[in-house]
């Protein structure tokens, strides 16, 4: 097999995972406007762009939080959003790719 061998220990799983929660195109709009905004952006922001629910924006926000990309912040009743910082080391090139 010229040296291939299989990821090791749960590689494979971990890199799926970043795949599927990418898998959506709300998500990597998301990405994108947190990767480029200079201040965290509010839920409500995020519904007006996509007019979608507030339910519908957490679930996808929550995908996201989960696999490290972002993080979040209570100001008053709101939450703001931002990327996590060190998803920019962590998955470098996986944000290279969103323009």
């Amino acid at each position: 097999m010229g040296g291939a061998r299989p990821l090791a220990g749960g590689e494979a799983q971990q890199a799926a995972d970043v795949f599927k929660a990418l898998a959506d195109p709300t998500r990597v709009q998301m990405l994108h406007m947190l990767k480029t905004s200079l201040q965290p952006i509010c839920v409500c922001d995020f519904v007006i762009t996509f007019g979608l629910a507030q339910p519908t924006i957490s679930h996808h926000l929550g995908k996201l939080k989960h696999m490290g990309f972002v993080e979040s912040g209570k100001r008053g009743a709101c939450t703001f959003y931002a990327l996590q910082p060190r998803a920019r080391e962590t998955n470098e090139a996986v944000l290279a790719l969103i323009p």
